[in-house]
């Protein structure tokens, strides 16, 4: 048979993409590095000390937005929830996974403005439209630059510019640039425009103003078309969740990865030099934000889940945190909900390298817990002490000791752990928590399904068997009288009293029967005088002395609590107590997001307000798991836990 030349580029292209697929299969790593390859691409506000810097990748080259005031103060740096004196206000609008399209508005000092972008490959767009009540005299400074040190050149001349890359690195295109609007002024490679009518930034486009808006509201309309068709009654409900995590996605120069930290303003506080990037991950945060982004992204929903369990510890675990420059919380972990994320994103996407790509450091963790935190057949929050790294502020803080087992529970200044004694030799605090028990055994449980879909049958027999050790001691935390687990310590055996939405967390490991789940509902969760009311689950129950702080986890209610609740009352037939949750925690996601476009990190459980203190971040992803509870009980997101 003779093949003409277009059936034989066919067949050597599917025979290459074959070959590929089989190296990727062996190899997972390869296919990760691939993919974060093709994230790290287009226009995107990319640079985490600015919203409004718009970076092209992979070459570093972006258009930074700077304001003036009448007055000639100047501010460079706008982050969502930046609570510092004379900072701008910003309240966030929508944004695309992958920076086609953003929207956001800002107030600061008289300038009230809203900047708007679309992208189509190197073309990209931004319109800053004035809004009602923006004070005259303000102007905005377009710095064409590279960012993160890297080599570019930039020509300015009155209102265009040109970005483009030297000789020592690979050739793209120069991207060309039109500032239109009122009075430019070209001054140090910078060029200004008065901000008292619209302004275009335009690269490789000139567009009109009239001729931005159009294309502009063209991106929104199909943003807000594919979600309202998705999410029908939720499309607020998804929106808040998928714009608070693909405003804080960032890509970080020191690891040269696309990750999503919890917030930016977090990243900047734990960067010596802001300028260079900086990311802080923490454990079960980003485990949480790879399940939501989940539900629209996969690749991005790989990177996270990958990024923190890829950041375990010389010891086997992975940490309480992981940030720029290999420092990491070596004295301790956070809750186990590791496997929780990579069973949920492989039960959508049902692709086995992604559980290839992680599984060998799950089981490790997993059995760190085992050795290390085993005291009498249940787990203790803990601290190891450990051969500095950095000798920065965290590797001295609460090490081996109660604070440093509270910092591993996540729930760091919770009233559960006040006056408990410490065990320095075992580095542990003296007190089974039922909650790590639970979501221990679900870890147990979870990853031996993983192990079954890899074909490891030994992996998954120890595991099952763990499982079934650690349910039989759990049995021993119940509380007939009571009708519910406690913690117990570990020097008397005497249940403690003081209880947390944590106490629910046997459900996660399908401990207890179906009528001790009706009573723990009952008489705790459904319990005005505890956890019921208008806003809902408060970190402290409400006849907890300590509930009256409102300090952190002293009183408020955090999303990850609601969450880790409700996906434990799944595995029991209590549909409406699912059902109750859910809008209770959606309502709170609403109240916010509705109004100023804000996601909190917490939130105060008696007006349901979460900028109340200053100790709550305005846009933190972990809020929008409020929202994340309502798609999976109304079906938009199938889990198993």
């Amino acid at each position: 048979m003779i093949l003409n030349v277009k059936t034989k580029i066919i067949f050597l292209s599917l025979a290459l993409s074959a070959l590929m697929n089989i190296s990727y299969g062996q190899v997972p790593i390869e296919r990760y590095k691939q993919m974060q390859r093709e994230l790290a691409t287009g226009w995107n506000t990319w640079d985490t000390r600015s919203v409004l810097t718009h970076v092209l990748l992979p070459y570093g080259i972006a258009v930074d937005l700077n304001l003036t005031n009448a007055g000639g103060d100047r501010v460079n740096t706008f982050q969502i929830g930046d609570r510092k004196k004379d900072s701008p206000v910003m309240h966030p609008g929508a944004h695309t996974y992958d920076g086609t399209y953003t929207d956001i508005t800002l107030e600061w000092k008289g300038q009230k403005l809203r900047v708007q972008s679309a992208a189509e490959g190197l073309k990209n767009i931004i319109l800053i439209t004035p809004l009602e009540g923006n004070t005259r005299g303000g102007r905005l400074i377009v710095a064409p630059k590279a960012v993160w040190f890297r080599a570019a050149k930039v020509e300015v001349k009155e209102n265009r510019f040109s970005l483009g890359l030297d000789a020592t690195t690979p050739e793209i295109p120069d991207i060309q640039g039109i500032v239109s609007g009122d009075s430019p002024e070209e001054k140090d490679r910078e060029i200004s425009v008065s901000t008292d009518k619209p302004v275009v930034i335009s690269c490789n486009a000139d567009m009109t103003p009239a001729e931005a808006k159009v294309f502009i509201q063209a991106h929104a309309d199909a943003f807000v078309e594919k979600n309202r068709k998705k999410f029908g009654n939720y499309y607020e409900v998804y929106n808040a969740m998928q714009n608070v995590v693909a405003w804080d996605n960032i890509y970080d120069p020191t690891i040269g990865r696309v990750i999503t930290p919890v917030s930016r303003i977090w990243n900047v506080n734990w960067s010596s030099n802001p300028s260079m990037g900086g990311f802080v991950l923490f454990c079960w945060d980003t485990y949480f934000a790879s399940m939501m982004l989940a539900t629209g992204n996969k690749e991005l929903a790989y990177a996270n889940a990958f990024e923190i369990t890829d950041a375990v510890t010389e010891n086997g675990f992975v940490p309480n945190f992981y940030a720029v420059n290999n420092y990491k919380s070596r004295d301790r972990s956070q809750p186990p909900v590791g496997s929780l994320a990579v069973w949920n994103i492989y039960r959508k996407y049902k692709e086995k390298w992604f559980l290839e790509l992680v599984y060998d450091k799950l089981l490790t963790w997993n059995r760190w817990w085992d050795k290390n935190r085993n005291i009498d057949g249940l787990l203790c929050w803990g601290s190891s002490p450990f051969e500095k790294v950095t000798y920065r502020y965290w590797e001295y803080a609460g090490v081996n000791a109660t604070f440093g087992g509270a910092l591993e529970s996540g729930l760091d200044n919770s009233h559960m752990y006040d006056n408990v004694p410490f065990d320095e030799e075992k580095h542990t605090q003296k007190l089974n928590d039922a909650g790590l028990s639970g979501l221990y055994i679900m870890d147990c449980n979870l990853l031996a399904k993983i192990a079954d879909e890899l074909g490891k049958k030994n992996d998954a027999a120890e595991l099952r068997k763990r499982s079934e050790l650690y349910s039989k001691n759990m049995r021993k935390l119940w509380d007939e009288k009571q009708g519910l687990y406690y913690n117990r310590h570990t020097t008397s055996g005497e249940l403690d009293p003081r209880i947390s939405p944590t106490n629910f967390y046997p459900m996660l490991a399908n401990v207890p029967t179906q009528k001790q789940a009706e009573r723990m509902v009952k008489e705790h969760l459904f319990n005005p005088e505890e956890f019921w009311g208008e806003w809902v689950i408060p970190a402290t129950p409400r006849n907890d002395p300590a509930f009256k702080d409102n300090v952190y986890w002293r009183g408020r209610i955090w999303a990850p609590l609601n969450f880790l609740v409700y996906m434990g009352l799944r595995n029991y037939d209590l549909p409406e107590a699912r059902k109750a949750l859910s809008e209770k925690s959606k309502d709170l996601l609403l109240k916010s997001w509705l109004k100023d476009g804000y996601v909190f990190e917490n939130y105060n459980t008696v007006t349901g307000v979460g900028d109340d203190v200053g100790n709550s971040d305005k846009f933190y992803h972990w809020g929008a798991l409020l929202g994340f509870i309502t798609l999976i009980e109304e079906g938009y997101f199938e889990s198993e836990q």
